[in-house]
């Protein structure tokens, strides 16, 4: 496969067909999660992760609502690593690729979980997409910031798109 990351794109769209809301969101956290890695020099095999985690991030989504009629954090983790790891397989990849990319995922909305630097910027960029999307107030995103941005970019970031110190 030439090109891993623009197949998996296509599939994260054709999984979320007429869902444009999903399929933007995962755009945006991809966008800012390849910014985020670059600026902050992950290596080559990083980077790959980060990327694929974010886009595939909430692949679980669907197969939440269809099973229970919700998606909630706590069942994205469930229900999207199975997905991603039957996306990631067909193309492929290296094994300790698509198992760091679902522990990512089976993990996403635990904080706590954060082990590595791949996984730090997947929150930050996810964070910078939710928080205009779900409009969160300045002091809401101060302190999401304080509690979890890590990452020098990542801050730098946040505070360039709401024009506030962070």
């Amino acid at each position: 496969m030439d090109n891993p990351i623009a197949e998996v794109l296509l599939e994260m769209i054709r999984r979320n067909r007429g869902d444009q809301k999903r399929i933007e969101h995962s755009l945006k956290v991809f966008g800012y999660a390849q910014l985020l890695g670059k600026l902050e020099n992950m290596d080559s095999g990083k980077q790959l992760i980060l990327e694929l985690t974010a886009i595939l991030h909430d692949i679980g989504i669907h197969v939440s609502e269809a099973k229970y009629g919700y998606s909630d954090g706590h069942l994205q983790e469930i229900e999207g690593p199975p997905v991603a790891r039957e996306i990631l397989e067909k193309l492929e990849l290296n094994g300790e690729v698509i198992d760091r990319v679902c522990f990512i995922i089976s993990k996403h909305h635990t904080f706590a979980a954060i082990d590595a630097i791949d996984f730090q910027l997947l929150v930050e960029a996810d964070f910078l997409v939710n928080a205009v999307e779900e409009e969160v107030s300045p002091e809401g995103v101060q302190k999401f910031v304080e509690l979890n941005f890590r990452s020098e970019y990542g801050r730098k970031v946040i505070g360039e798109l709401f024009g506030q110190q962070v």
